[in-house]
């Protein structure tokens, strides 16, 4: 039996639609495309480009109007379940969504902002809304790694992750002003090191600030976390940080620069579109590892998100706030995605 419920003026419930926004892009592609097969009709892709969104028997939608997205909400009448694809301004989407007792699932990286949606999670828990945040290949499977290596070693001192990303694989120019806009990031003292990485061998990773080294310090109460990053081609991983080391990526800051950078970055391919995972943790001398391997970031992130999205709707999640390594239900979903190209490994050296 569903459970509908009426708040703020929406009637909505768990055979509500779900509105996927930037649902025609890199990420939101493989949500809606998931999403129907598994929930024909529901998934309603969005964006800012009127005529793409209709091509895709989407709706046009702005997260940089609120006014706008209320009213995209109002229009749909039924949405049960919003999917962030891209990275709003600021948390008053989510406020609106989660005030409207309406789940949210956040692909965002952006740990401010993560934090500011956190923040919500009396808002969310009063109206009986579930976000769940850190969803994607990293922060995502990534702080899922770290949750099982945490709890091998009895509760970890410390945490290390790293990510090999394929710097071949198109990705949106969201992903990619990200990651610049990462580069040019202080390290925060965070040293590189050397890390075995199963199917890529003995890597160099470099500090880099990705959210999930922030949260799990809190939703885990881990002391130290650190978070590197290399890609799969070794001579562009070596120009990239050895720029950064040299002080030429810190103009990168600067809007007309950061905007010169992205635009130059999502020209380069050198390299392959597989990715790598592997969490490492310490408690005193113990020490544990896991890692995972897979291909197609961007379709994988969608395939996360799209998981989330029906335990929300089938499942049974508490409301409030949740980042992914929260909820015991997505544990396994590593193994889930299996069929998907992504093979997760047992403990490794």
């Amino acid at each position: 039996m569903t459970t509908v419920k009426s708040v703020g003026g929406h009637r909505h419930g768990t055979n509500g639609r779900v509105l996927v926004v930037g649902g025609y892009g890199a990420v939101g592609a493989t949500v809606t495309a998931t999403l129907d097969g598994w929930f024909p009709g529901r998934a309603v892709p969005g964006g800012r480009d009127a005529a793409r969104a209709r091509r895709h028997g989407g709706v046009r939608v702005d997260v940089t109007d609120p006014a706008a997205f209320r009213r995209t909400l109002e229009d749909l009448g039924d949405v049960a379940a919003v999917v962030l694809c891209v990275e709003p301004p600021d948390t008053r989407i989510a406020r609106l969504c989660l005030d409207h007792g309406i789940h949210l699932v956040d692909v965002g990286a952006t740990p401010a902002l993560l934090d500011g949606v956190a923040a919500l999670h009396g808002l969310a828990a009063g109206t009986g809304a579930t976000a769940v945040l850190s969803v994607g290949v990293a922060p995502g499977l990534t702080n899922l790694l770290a949750a099982r290596a945490h709890e091998a070693v009895g509760g970890a001192d410390r945490l290390d992750l790293t990510v090999l990303l394929g710097s071949g694989e198109r990705h949106g120019a969201d992903a990619v002003r990200w990651t610049v806009e990462g580069l040019a990031a202080p390290t925060g003292g965070v040293r590189p090191s050397r890390v075995t990485l199963p199917g890529y061998g003995r890597r160099t990773a470099h500090p880099f600030p990705f959210s999930d080294q922030h949260t799990l310090r809190s939703t885990l109460r881990v002391p130290a976390v650190a978070t590197r990053l290399c890609l799969d081609s070794r001579p562009l991983t070596a120009a990239l940080f050895g720029a950064r080391r040299a002080g030429l990526l810190r103009a990168a800051g600067r809007p007309g620069v950061r905007r010169a950078l992205t635009d130059a970055f999502r020209r380069v391919h050198l390299g392959g579109d597989g990715f790598a995972l592997r969490a490492d943790a310490w408690h005193g001398d113990r020490h544990v590892a896991y890692a995972l391997t897979g291909r197609a970031q961007s379709r994988v992130t969608g395939l996360v998100a799209a998981h989330v999205v029906r335990e929300l709707l089938t499942g049974a999640a508490p409301p409030g706030v949740h980042h992914i390594e929260q909820l015991p239900a997505l544990a396994g979903l590593p193994e889930e995605l299996a069929p998907h190209g992504v093979t997760p490994y047992g403990r490794v050296r």
